[in-house]
C-alpha cells in the first residue's frame, strides 16, 4: 500500500501592508511633532543678550518652553495661556515627566519683569526648580 503525498499549493508569507502603514504613521507623527517643536522655539522674539551662559547640549530632557511677548501675552506649546493656568499646566507636566523637567522662558527683551514673575512663581508652586532663560550671546 502506498501512502499518499499531499503537497500544498499555498505559499506562506508575511502580509507587509499593516507594517508599512504603521511605519508611515510613525514617520508622519515624528515629522509633525518635530516641526511643532521647532516652530515653538523659533517664534520671532527679540531675546535679551548675555555675556555668559551655556549652550543647550541636552536635547533629550523634558522641557516646557514658554514664550512671552513684549505686551505680556504668553504662549505654551504654541497656544496662548493665561497667568492663572500656568501652575496647573506646570504641575500636570511635572507629574507626567517627573522631577527632571525643565522650564525655558523665552521673553522678549522689552518684557517687564512683572510679566516674568508669575511664571517663576508658578514654577515654584509646581515644584519645578530647573528654570532657564533663552538669551542671545553677546559678541566679544
Amino acid at each position: 500500500m502506498q501512502i499518499p503525498q499531499y503537497k500544498s499549493n499555498r505559499k506562506y508569507g508575511f502580509n507587509m501592508t499593516p507594517m508599512i502603514d504603521v511605519v508611515f504613521l510613525l514617520i508622519i507623527f515624528f515629522l509633525v511633532s518635530s516641526h511643532l517643536a521647532r516652530q515653538e522655539s523659533q517664534m520671532e522674539l527679540e531675546l535679551p543678550t548675555a555675556s555668559m551662559g551655556q549652550d543647550d547640549l541636552d536635547q533629550e530632557k523634558a522641557r516646557l518652553t514658554i514664550n512671552v511677548k513684549a505686551d505680556g501675552s504668553m504662549s505654551l506649546a504654541g497656544r496662548p495661556i493665561s497667568k492663572q493656568q500656568l501652575q496647573a499646566r506646570f504641575s500636570a507636566a511635572r507629574e507626567k515627566e517627573g522631577d527632571g523637567i525643565e522650564v525655558r522662558i523665552r521673553g522678549s527683551r522689552s518684557t517687564p519683569y512683572s510679566e516674568i514673575e508669575p511664571i517663576m512663581l508658578a514654577c515654584t508652586g509646581a515644584k519645578i526648580w530647573n528654570v532657564k532663560f533663552a538669551v542671545y550671546r553677546e559678541n566679544p
